[in-house]
């Protein structure tokens, strides 16, 4: 009855019509209704889109854009001001040399430039960035690059040894997790290649499967690098949101599963928080869903894999003994204690890292394939992070891991008792947040890094985090980090009023603009101070903690 009804609607309006009109009709509607499903359905969702072309429109009226800019400028001047590592920079090599430096000259010159910066790491005053700094290692390594400076796993003909190695460690890290013996995965540069890898293989994947626009549920704690990962390679990133306990909400992640999900993400732990997030639950949805799950353990899978023989167990399993997890991205160069350069991504069968890798069979210069995004790679990061799991051993990273869990666990209990700060959820792991209710908490770190110390400002919410490391390990630095921290805050409360200066200002500043292009505008003013060869106009300095020069 329904159909007759609409047929005869549309017969009805049609009457009269030209069959070239109607050929047009159909030929324009069907035109609309491509453009009108192109535009709806992109990676980027329409209400991020709408909101963007809000502000580009904004920025282009005379008066409001004029007004804007200004103030840009003026944010682009805090940042430049800000960066520490730019200060007292009063020439630069901008050309060759015209002959050549003796090996002694070069030494020389690269002991001026190690020398520069204020803070000191080996104090054990800075959050994670180097986590060993052993000096008996550090020997040990420097002679392994040594020999392997020349090799290039992308030659296994001529460097047999090197490839060797890398296959060792890989396998090792696959024990490590509870791999079985389909398990296997490879090297990569750091964290951030390991999870493009992940992310590029479940992409590929997905398209096999016959999924156009690949999404990936990705908790909004995750590390950036998945967002670098879906604008690389077009993936649709949908963030879920955290429960009040710091965890990926579970059932908000159910509700986003569609027929498009190609990978589900969890973090063990997540790094502005340093919380577990529930693996277990998050795996009973990917083999409900029969979706790839990806467990992001980059930050601190090589203390979580020795927790429980350091007497430290998880509440939870992490690895390849839940079903359901396919991957799992670990670094070598954190808790590994291997130097920068080397992490591993691991999968719990063959048929996954097939979709990782690349081949080009038609290439003139022979069938080209490479297992990760680099060609030719340096061999001496490889031999280097081997030589440093044979040199640790088991026994060794049980002891490293039972002091930085011990530290942390006596940092944590002390942090709680102070009235004015909190905790941020019930971390496990190596990694505490700190925020406040009754203070900016953007101050306590201008105050501390006015003490000599280096933390990790984060944002929504604002707070900062230490990650501990084996230098806070060390005979009277935890006891000094609370001293330094009650000190701090006995300064604050004084004057509660008092304005935020230097990053925490641009940190609290960033993170009530609503238009997020400005931010990464203002953002591009770091990095392209990373690659300043200029000459700074003035002296002004503004690192945000007061009394600090």
């Amino acid at each position: 009855m329904y159909w007759e009804k609409a047929t005869s609607f549309v017969n009805a309006q049609c009457d009269g019509l030209e069959p070239w009109q109607l050929v047009g009709l159909t030929f324009s509607s069907t035109l609309v209704s491509i453009w009108l499903h192109g535009f709806l359905f992109q990676s980027e969702s329409l209400t991020s889109r709408t909101k963007k072309q809000f502000f580009k429109l904004l920025r282009k009226m005379p008066f409001v854009g004029a007004i804007i800019q200004k103030k840009i400028d003026e944010a682009l001047n805090d940042v430049t001001s800000s960066l520490s590592f730019l200060k007292d920079e009063k020439d630069y090599i901008k050309a060759l040399p015209e002959q050549g430096m003796s090996q002694p000259e070069v030494l020389e010159k690269m002991k001026e430039y190690s020398s520069k910066g204020d803070v000191r790491w080996q104090d054990g005053k800075v959050s994670g960035t180097v986590y060993s700094g052993e000096e008996k290692l550090t020997h040990l390594l420097v002679k392994v690059y040594e020999e392997f400076a020349w090799s290039n796993p992308l030659h296994p003909d001529i460097f047999p040894g090197l490839r060797k190695m890398e296959a060792e460690v890989v396998r090792i890290a696959c024990t490590l997790f509870n791999g079985g013996p389909n398990s296997c995965g490879a090297m990569t540069s750091g964290g951030t290649e390991s999870i493009l890898m992940a992310c590029k293989a479940y992409r590929d994947l997905a398209y096999e499967r016959g999924i156009k626009q690949p999404e990936m549920l990705v908790p909004v704690s995750a590390h950036a690098a998945f967002d670098k990962a879906a604008h690389y390679f077009g993936l649709k990133l949908i963030h879920i949101p955290l429960t009040k306990a710091m965890e990926v909400d579970v059932q908000a992640m159910r509700r986003a599963i569609s027929k498009n999900t190609a990978m589900l993400v969890c973090s063990a732990p997540q790094f502005p928080h340093g919380i577990m997030d529930p693996i277990e639950e998050v795996a009973e949805l990917a083999v409900k869903y029969k979706i790839p799950f990806h467990v992001d353990a980059c930050l601190g899978g090589f203390l979580i894999a020795f927790m429980d023989k350091a007497g430290f167990p998880l509440k939870h399993p992490f690895d390849f003994r839940v079903k359901g997890v396919t991957s799992i991205s670990a670094d070598t160069h954190k808790y590994g204690y291997a130097p920068k350069g080397s992490s591993v991504v691991l999968y719990s069968d063959k048929k996954y890292r097939s979709y990782q890798f690349f081949i080009a069979p038609d290439w003139q210069g022979g069938i080209y394939a490479s297992p990760s995004v680099a060609g030719s790679r340096p061999g001496g990061i490889i031999a280097a992070c081997w030589a440093t799991l044979m040199h640790i051993g088991e026994s060794g990273y049980v002891e490293a891991t039972k002091r930085i869990i011990k530290t942390a666990r006596f940092l944590e209990s002390e942090l709680r008792k102070i009235d004015s700060i909190f905790i941020f959820g019930k971390p496990e792991v190596s990694v505490l947040s700190i925020g406040s209710d009754v203070f900016d908490i953007y101050r306590l770190s201008n105050f501390l890094a006015a003490k000599g110390w280096n933390l990790n400002v984060l944002q929504f919410p604002s707070s900062i985090h230490l990650c501990i490391t084996q230098l806070h390990t060390k005979s009277g630095v935890a006891e000094q980090f609370l001293k330094d921290v009650k000190d701090s805050i006995e300064d604050i409360m004084k004057d509660l009023d008092a304005k935020t200066t230097g990053m925490g200002a641009i940190y609290g500043m960033a993170q009530s603009v609503p238009d997020r292009s400005l931010v990464a505008e203002i953002s591009q003013a770091y990095l392209d101070g990373l690659y300043s060869t200029d000459v700074p106009c003035s002296e002004k300095h503004m690192n945000g903690s007061p009394g600090h020069h």
